[in-house]
């Protein structure tokens, strides 16, 4: 048996669920570029990483990852230095 779609989104009209279920297909597609730009970073960090390394410095620039931090935390409040910190070990270590 199919769920309606009130019974999908917890909405209790059809004109509330039609809202629900087209902004959820908004977050959904910006989920899909969030994460896109998340491999993209991901690939820039190795690039970095591989320089860093290749020249006798460390993996990881601590101040780097401070500044990244705070730009988060500046920007989301204290949630956004728990994102960062995730993007941060995404990031890490893929070389």
């Amino acid at each position: 048996m199919t769920a309606t779609k009130t019974e999908q989104t917890g909405a209790r009209t059809d004109e509330a669920a039609a809202l629900i279920g087209d902004a959820r297909e908004r977050i959904d597609a910006l989920d899909d570029r969030i994460i896109g730009l998340i491999q993209e970073r991901m690939a820039v960090s190795a690039v970095i990483q591989e320089a860093r390394i290749g020249s006798g410095g460390r993996r990881v620039n601590l101040a780097r990852e401070m500044e990244v931090l705070g730009h988060y935390r500046d920007a989301l409040g204290k949630p956004g230095t728990a994102l960062a910190m995730t993007m941060l070990e995404l990031c890490r270590g893929r070389i």
